[in-house]
């Protein structure tokens, strides 16, 4: 068998952190897997709220922070922590379960190059992007 490959019938590699997968992340993908949250989002500069909040600024930004738009009691009680990668990561792949209670419906992304490419796509949507992190360092056995 290839190392790091489950064989069939074998159990799935465990996930590594997003960081590893935001180091070749892709925007252009990214903007790709978007187009499921466009029912419910804009990410435009000075963009209107749709169903939900708009994305401009949104990473690094605090959660819950979009002025007027009436988040659930779930995210408001996140509001002091900000959308870095990881818990944007967590957010995406199963928003029900990071914040119990949310009014958002969108079952999740449970692919982490798919998120990692839709998570590039939302800090190229900002007024100052943050660089994308580099893949950490793996743990020889």
């Amino acid at each position: 068998p290839i190392a790091g490959v489950a064989a069939e019938g074998e159990g799935e590699e465990a996930e590594k952190p997003i960081e590893f997968y935001l180091a070749s992340a892709d925007v252009a993908k990214g903007a790709d897997v978007f187009k499921k949250c466009q029912a419910c989002h804009t990410v435009d500069k000075g963009g209107a709220n749709g169903l939900g909040p708009n994305l401009y600024n949104n990473m690094f930004a605090k959660i819950a922070h979009v002025p007027g738009f009436a988040y659930s009691d779930a995210l408001k009680s996140r509001g002091a922590e900000e959308w870095d990668w990881q818990r944007m990561s967590d957010w995406l792949a199963n928003p029900k379960k990071f914040a119990p209670g949310t009014k958002m419906t969108f079952a999740g992304l449970s692919n982490p190059e798919e998120r990692a490419n839709v998570i590039a796509f939302l800090n190229s949507k900002s007024d100052a992007p943050r660089p994308l992190p580099a893949a950490p360092v793996e743990a020889t056995p």
